[in-house]
Formats: C-alpha cells, structure tokens, sequence
C-alpha cells in the first residue's frame, strides 16, 4: 500500500459514525480514483456501510478495532488508554507509512494529544498549531492557531506563520500567499511585546514570505491577507464567535422570514437564488477540516458534527497536504530561523526570562 496514495481514517470517531465516515468517504472516492483507504474500527458495522459505497469498497482496507473513543472523552485519560483504539490506529497508519494522511472526525483533544504523542513534532519545531479555511470576502483565508495551544511568544509565533504558509500554498495551490499577525492596530507600535517581536524576527531573519505585517479582526473576514496567525487562545476565541454569529444570522433571517405576511414571503421565494448562494458562500462544510501542522505526518481533523459532504471535504484537504511539499517546506524555513542571526540574538535575550 505504500507506494499507493492511501489515507487513514478513523471509522468511528464523530457524532454520526460511522455512517457519515463512510458516506463521506464514497463522496471523496467518486471524486478522487487515485486514492486508497485504511478505515480503522469495528469491522462488521463498516463492512455492513462499505455493501452500499461501490466507489470506495473496493479501494478499502478495514483493519478491525473493537476499541473507540468517546466524543466526551477526557483527553489526558483517553491518550493515555487509546493505544489500539480507531483513533490510535488511524495515526500510526500514518507514522508507520502506510498513509500519506490520517483524518478522524473524534474528540478534538484526544486526537491532538495522540497526534502529538505517536508521530512528535518536527525537528526545531516547539508546537504544532491547528489551521483550518474561514470564508471570506475573496475567498478563503487560513487562521492559526485555533487551539492546539494557548499562548504563544514570538519565535512560535513566527514557526506559525512558516506552518500557514506551507499549508496555503499545499491546500489552496497560492505559490506565495500573504501572511499577517492579528493584532489589535495595524501601527507598528501597537499591541504586546510577542507580537511585535515576531513581526521584527520575521523582516530581519531572511526567510521566503509575503509578510505583510498585522491585521486586526476586521481583516480576517475581509480577506486581506493569506493567512492569519495568532495564538490558540485569540484563535479559538474568534473561531467560535464567527460559528455562533453565522448561525444566529441564518436563525434570525428565517424566523423574520417565517412570521413575515405575505409580501414578504414572496419577496423571499423571488429572493431565494440570491439566498442560496449566500448560503453556499458560507457553508462550514466547504472549509471542514483543519490541520494539525507541525508534525511528522499529516493529520486532519473534521469537524464531529459534520455530513458526507464535510467530512468529504475533510479527506479532500488530507489529499492534498498528503502530497504536497508541506512537510519538507516547513523544515527547510525552520532551519533558515534557527540559523539567522536575527532568532539566535532573541533566543539569548530571552534565555534569563525563561531562568526566572
């Protein structure tokens, strides 16, 4: 299998599996003839659902776990206790080189802390960070990090941008995307210590990027750069407001439209075009799947709650980080921050901070 393009997937993690694995799964296949599949899990419930996916059944290996995690599960103890769980296995597919990517739709905690624990993050890399799509007025942009981690300095700050990078270029196929640091100005004095430093180690320390300084929240939806970098708590944060604002939207239009008279309903059924691509435009499932960057393979987590359609898209982005430079890119600028003058004269002012 592994001079085939194969992707490992967790056949039981996510509030609908695995029916919506395996739906999601045969959308990917009619999509994509070239790759093949590990499916991890209960091997009579999958054989069962892959009866009716004649695209992919006969491009998939189920590898038999009895052993699932819990959507609820309290990450520290499931980590600890997962090993030979769907989860466990579907990320050591991966470490084992058997798959170019693994995708679960599973608890978000359990799979970063398993991710982290099998695979290690990348030689001079101190954290991984979660990216993920956000739809915008131009398209769509990258934001990171969304919670891998809470706080970040500057010289993490700066690996975050390199991962951004990498990441856009691989799953959005810009050669050279921009890159901003959220913040809350877009003066150079504004904003805390980290941040400013991390927009003055990325000028001076000679690496390849389209930087074009910060963004405030605004920006984001506005498209204005590539990617977005900020810490996992500010990432989080904004991740849930934009979730929880987009569908209070969606609700309050429908019930205005629902208890409007007539005029009004008609006004919405020669409307309703206009509606839909609306819709369409910020449909979550056309952004589902966020990386989990840093590592030394590619792991995509879908969101628990989605369809066939998003978890689809959440093998989609699997795919393309799979074969893409991501990885190779991502040490090679690393290696150029380490070694600028610019990291290693921040790293010793930052030595006796860190001895306190």
């Amino acid at each position: 299998m592994a001079d085939r393009k194969v992707i490992s997937i967790d056949g039981m993690g996510g509030d609908h599996a695995p029916g919506i694995v395996v739906e999601g799964l045969e959308r990917f296949a009619q999509q994509r003839s070239e790759f093949h599949f590990l499916l991890h899990g209960d091997e009579a419930k999958l054989k069962a659902l892959l009866a009716n996916a004649p695209t992919a059944a006969p491009r998939t290996t189920i590898r038999h776990t009895a052993q699932a995690i819990a959507m609820d599960a309290k990450p520290g103890q499931a980590v600890r206790r997962g090993k030979g769980s769907s989860m466990w296995n579907a990320i050591e597919s991966v470490k084992n080189g058997e798959a170019v990517a693994a995708v679960s739709a599973g608890n978000t905690g359990v799979l970063m802390g398993m991710s982290l624990l099998i695979l290690r993050t990348i030689e001079g890399l101190r954290r991984p960070a979660l990216v993920a799509g956000w739809p915008t007025r131009k398209g769509i942009s990258a934001v990171l990090d969304l919670g891998a981690d809470i706080d970040a300095d500057a010289e993490q700050l700066v690996e975050f941008a390199i991962m951004g990078q990498a990441y856009f270029k691989a799953v959005h196929h810009k050669d050279n995307p921009s890159i901003g640091l959220l913040n809350i100005g877009s003066e150079e004095l504004k904003g805390h210590e980290s941040i400013r430093d991390a927009a003055k180690l990325i000028r001076e320390s000679g690496i390849k990027m389209n930087f074009h300084g910060f963004v405030e929240g605004d920006d984001i939806a506005k498209g204005t750069v590539d990617v977005v970098v900020t810490d996992g708590f500010t990432g989080n944060v904004a991740l849930k407001t934009v979730e929880g604002l987009a569908k209070m939207i969606s609700e309050m239009l429908m019930e205005a439209l629902m208890k409007s008279g007539p005029l009004v309903m008609l006004g919405a059924l020669l409307a309703m075009p206009a509606l839909k691509k609306f819709r369409a435009t910020l449909d979550p499932r056309k952004v589902n799947g966020a990386v989990l960057l840093g590592l030394n393979g590619i792991v995509v987590k879908s969101h628990g709650g989605t369809d066939k359609v998003g978890f689809a898209q959440a093998i989609s982005v699997a795919a393309e980080m799979g074969e893409s430079r991501a990885r190779a890119e991502i040490e090679e600028s690393l290696k150029r921050l380490l070694a600028s003058p610019a990291a290693q004269q921040q790293a010793v002012a930052a030595a006796p901070e860190a001895a306190k």
